[in-house]
């Protein structure tokens, strides 16, 4: 196992652990994240505060892995987020949603470029669509 998968699996066991200090270890302080809800998020500060916010809205969180890989400096992780929103989620506008109590089951994949035992770069990957309609959060698509 290499440098990248090491803290790539570090970075999912702080995950399912909830533990703040392992977490925001796991990132350069100058890391950058790409992520289908937010955008951009340049630094350690708002990439933790990104991750924190699902520990506030499914403090029952975690990770079923379906495949683990490795290249280089480079981790990539294919799996399954599954959590039940009992808390507020904040939304992008600034707004926080109400608890749906809904569990979530979404397929997701991350890709993080580790350098010097930190992640430097971050890609998380899922389906918006998917998420807020496990929540209950989209209205029903009608067919017409």
């Amino acid at each position: 196992m290499g440098q990248a998968r090491e803290v790539m699996d570090r970075l999912t066991t702080a995950m399912d652990q909830k533990d703040r200090d392992t977490l925001a270890g796991c990132y350069a302080a100058d890391a950058v994240a790409y992520t289908p809800d937010r955008g951009e998020l340049r630094g350690r500060d708002a990439i933790t505060a990104y991750l924190y916010q699902f520990w506030d809205a499914m403090p029952d969180v975690h990770y079923e892995h379906a495949a683990r890989h490795e290249s280089g400096d480079v981790a990539i992780d294919e799996g399954t987020i599954i959590g039940t929103n009992t808390g507020p989620l904040p939304h992008p506008s600034g707004n926080n949603l109400p608890a749906t109590g809904k569990q979530l089951r979404m397929k997701s994949c991350d890709i993080a470029t580790v350098k010097d035992g930190e992640i430097t770069e971050h890609r998380f990957y899922f389906d918006q669509v998917e998420f807020l309609s496990q929540l209950g959060l989209m209205p029903e698509m009608s067919e017409h």
